[in-house]
């Protein structure tokens, strides 16, 4: 596995992987703004953009840009995070510069037509919409606007209702002008391709301007205040996330803390599945995820069960952590969690796809890239030591947050602190 990067005169970052066996190319561009570097009474406005940028340029309709993808049987997306754009096609090879230049087009050329601007005002309100009709997508955002509710990081990326409904278009122009500059851009592109042909593509095509500066954040730890939220909506299910402060993405033990989390619900063998769902049956879905940013991080337990249930679920959540803590990880279990996260790790870069993602989130968050190698060796290198080490940090007493969302108005639901 071997990249190259390149740095033009602009600013933006070119970083490409070439794969001879494959016939297509997955390029991305992935600019450094997302949720958490929006104002509060610009809430959504990275995701209202990326919506934008699919509208039409100076030379080219919304129809056009569709009706030229599909002609070269190629797949045009885009998606918003809370630290970053990303818009990124898959076409064949022979197809490339043809989707490096629209998607410059669209990025550096878009209209932002205040009549378009109403017509998808309406849509991302349907979205939102959509989104908070699903409670076990939702859940997650509350619990993240719980755990840094001072935070930039705890604002949803889709925005809000109020925000999204105001947004004109001096507003969004000058967001869009001061964001969307090739500084503030990593290319990442993966497949039967030259790294220098496609250098030379985006000179041709990208906008030529003088090199400035990237998003400026200030990277300030959040503070955790240990908390219980608790939503009632009329759902069947209550849905419950327990989590707690975690890692940033540059942290050295970050591939412990990966082990960590796929022991403790990573998978079905891991403790939460085995022992809520396969033992209690109290749970059709079960899981621990973690994520990780610049400065901070978190690990979070999520569970759908029955309202009656709710408290039973935490209860086992509990005691699975505290077993963790006092009695440790065994070897069974590290070596199994091990062999997931590298299995994951190979198959998630057997498409072009998969590698231009890597590639791009990489030098956009971290400026380097592991080789599949490297990280290889960085999770062999967890120990049963270092593993439990990070254990007794992370889910320190005190740090917890909890979420619940379901019908809990007219039960007696009276959830504890989670404190072992």
């Amino acid at each position: 596995m071997v990249f190259q990067k390149t740095v033009l005169e602009n600013g933006m970052r070119v970083i490409s992987e070439k794969m001879p066996h494959v016939r297509s190319v997955t390029i991305g561009f992935w600019v450094g703004v997302g949720a958490r570097d929006e104002p509060q009474e610009l809430s959504g406005i990275s995701h209202f953009i990326e919506h934008l940028l699919f509208k039409g340029t100076a030379t080219r309709t919304a129809r056009q840009i569709a009706e030229i993808f599909d002609s070269m049987g190629g797949e045009l997306n885009a998606f918003s995070a809370k630290e970053y754009t990303c818009y990124y096609a898959k076409v064949l090879d022979s197809d490339l510069e043809r989707a490096v230049e629209l998607i410059c087009d669209m990025l550096f050329n878009p209209l932002l037509d205040p009549r378009d601007i109403d017509a998808e005002r309406k849509v991302i309100l349907e979205e939102i919409s959509m989104h908070e009709d699903s409670p076990d997508d939702i859940v997650h955002d509350l619990f993240a606007s719980s755990l840094w509710e001072a935070h930039p990081l705890g604002q949803s990326v889709l925005g809000h209702l109020n925000v999204v409904k105001s947004l004109g278009r001096e507003e969004i122009e000058h967001f869009y002008r001061r964001h969307y500059q090739p500084c503030n851009m990593v290319v990442a592109a993966a497949g039967n391709l030259e790294h220098e042909h496609l250098t030379s593509l985006l000179k041709r095509y990208g906008r030529d301007c003088p090199r400035g500066e990237g998003t400026t954040r200030h990277s300030i730890l959040p503070e955790v205040r240990p908390h219980i939220s608790v939503y009632n909506r009329q759902t069947e299910q209550a849905h419950i996330v327990i989590g707690t402060q975690g890692l940033p993405r540059n942290h050295p033990d970050r591939f412990a803390f990966a082990v960590i989390d796929n022991i403790l619900g990573g998978g079905m063998s891991s403790r939460l599945f085995q022992k809520v769902r396969e033992e209690k049956a109290l749970a059709y879905s079960i899981f621990s995820y973690h994520s990780m940013f610049t400065e901070t991080g978190l690990l979070a337990i999520y569970a759908g069960t029955s309202p009656d249930n709710a408290s039973t679920v935490v209860d086992l959540v509990r005691e699975e952590i505290a077993d963790l803590l006092e009695r440790g990880i065994r070897e069974d279990e590290l070596k199994r969690a091990k062999g997931h996260i590298k299995g994951n790790l190979v198959l998630g870069l057997e498409d072009s796809g998969g590698r231009m993602t890597r590639l791009g989130k990489s030098e956009l968050s971290q400026g380097e890239t592991l080789s599949l190698d490297q990280l290889i060796e960085r999770v062999d290198a967890v120990t049963l030591e270092k593993a439990g080490e990070l254990a007794q940090k992370v889910f320190r007493p005190g740090k917890f947050v909890m979420t619940f969302l379901g019908p809990f108005e007219h039960r007696s639901f009276q959830p504890q602190l989670f404190e072992f």
